[in-house]
């Protein structure tokens, strides 16, 4: 339940999260916020979809931050690349990475980025999530081996940065929210943050 009549104060923003992605796109609102790590599991539970994933990391992000600040409005993100129902992480090393995009080559891979916004003081706690298709070209090994050397894309969920030369390995992206396939989708972020009681303007 979020609270109905947001306090005008100026309430402090933190950013449940590690990731500079992130931090760089918050950023792009001009308010001030902290960063705190969320320190939570992120291991897949039995049979949970990606979506479900990301969305449950997304919550306990937020809320393991705001157990610190309960005054604040704190905000937390989770991006898991989902391949036919199967979830992708980050692949954290260049085999793994190689494994992953070979996977995901000719394929529609969704990418499911969740958002919540909690803040403990006023009971507020909304999710949001931005799924995005990704349509990626039936790469050779020789391209995928050129790319990871390239660019080492290996904390990125499906081992590929599309603001960077990772968009060179897609024919389409189609997305509602421009900024979620990086990790943290603005337009819901600033829906979330104005219901928080947050002034963007």
């Amino acid at each position: 339940m979020h609270s109905s009549s947001p306090s005008p104060t100026r309430r402090a923003v933190v950013l449940g999260s590690t990731s500079r992605y992130r931090r760089e796109l918050l950023q792009r609102l001009q308010i001030p916020f902290e960063v705190a790590a969320p320190d939570v599991d992120e291991t897949p539970q039995p049979g949970e979809s990606p979506r479900d994933l990301a969305l449950r990391l997304a919550l306990a992000k937020a809320q393991a931050v705001a157990a610190r600040f309960p005054q604040a409005v704190v905000i937390g993100s989770d991006q898991v690349a989902d391949l036919n129902g199967v979830p992708l992480g980050k692949p954290g090393t260049h085999e793994r990475a190689v494994a992953q995009l070979r996977q995901m080559r000719g394929q529609t891979v969704v990418f499911q980025t969740a958002l919540s916004v909690v803040c403990l003081e006023t009971g507020f706690a909304q999710s949001a999530l931005a799924p995005v298709r990704v349509q990626f070209r039936d790469l050779d090994d020789a391209e995928i081996e050129a790319y990871l050397l390239a660019e080492q894309p290996y904390d990125c969920a499906g081992s590929a940065k599309s603001e960077g030369l990772g968009i060179s390995l897609l024919d389409a992206i189609d997305s509602d929210d421009p900024t979620a396939l990086i990790g943290l989708p603005l337009i819901r972020t600033c829906q979330l943050l104005r219901a928080a009681g947050v002034r963007l303007l």
